[in-house]
């Protein structure tokens, strides 16, 4: 993608990073804000819902508008590909504007569907931003994080290019379901140290309603600053895993 109508193919990047989140934090809000296991109250999953809920995310998201603009949804996704497959740099930016924007408005849209189950478990808005977004396991040890982030997203651009690549082998229109299930699979694998989110446009977007939204913990202005991670270490992870397939598996592809 890249050489059609700019502004079409923004609008499918908003559009399906909007329903990525809408689906992804709709998840985690289910979890967090129905999982208090009060009497009579019914509990809404756990973790498993939450890595099934967000790999279910990103395959939706993917065939809104993987025939318009690809379907990156992400600034790892897209910055791999214009270093690795010819991707315009002057789109880079646009779409990821697009992207950071469809999130963004996605978590006020989940806000405002749940606000009534926010306004009981955390009225103050001091301990709930993690719902949109993500922290440190361990925040004396912040890089322990950044490197979780990096291996994550590694795998992430390292399985897409694999699974993306004809001659590797074609997979037409399961594509959007593989990729889907590669992010359950990381969340499974490496969802604790830093909330898996492995791309800065699902992270920061929703970063900034929390902070608009006047959430407390948002990560950004309370001094914790933590929001760096999940934008610089997923950026390098990709290029990192997309580095790893182009010049240690492709090369031995056959070319026909």
């Amino acid at each position: 993608m890249g050489k059609g109508p700019l502004l079409g193919e923004l609008i499918s990047e908003f559009l399906g990073t909007l329903v990525l989140i809408l689906l992804g934090a709709g998840v985690v809000a289910m979890v967090v804000l129905f999982g208090t296991g009060v009497p009579g109250e019914i509990v809404k999953g756990g973790y498993t819902n939450i890595t099934l809920g967000w790999g279910l995310a990103v395959t939706m998201g993917i065939y809104v508008s993987g025939r318009i603009s690809g379907a990156h949804l992400n600034p790892a996704v897209t910055v791999a590909l214009a270093v690795f497959r010819g991707f315009p740099w002057s789109r880079v930016g646009p779409y990821c504007a697009s992207q950071v924007a469809g999130a963004f408005c996605a978590a006020a849209i989940v806000f405002l569907n749940y606000r009534p189950a926010f306004l009981k478990t955390d009225p103050n808005l001091e301990s709930t931003a993690g719902i949109f977004t993500t922290f440190p396991a361990f925040p004396d040890a912040p890089f322990s994080g950044f490197l979780d982030q990096v291996i994550g997203t590694a795998l992430l651009l390292f399985l897409i290019f694999a699974i993306t690549d004809d001659r590797n082998q074609p997979i037409g229109p399961l594509g959007p379901m593989l990729v889907g299930m590669v992010v359950v699979a990381i969340g499974i694998s490496f969802g604790g140290m830093h909330g898996y989110a492995i791309n800065p446009a699902r992270d920061f977007g929703p970063r900034l309603f929390t902070v608009a939204a006047g959430f407390k913990n948002n990560g950004l202005t309370d001094g914790s600053g933590v929001f760096w991670v999940p934008i610089v270490a997923p950026l390098i992870g990709g290029l990192l895993g997309a580095a790893l397939y182009d010049f240690a598996l492709r090369p031995n592809l056959p070319r026909s």
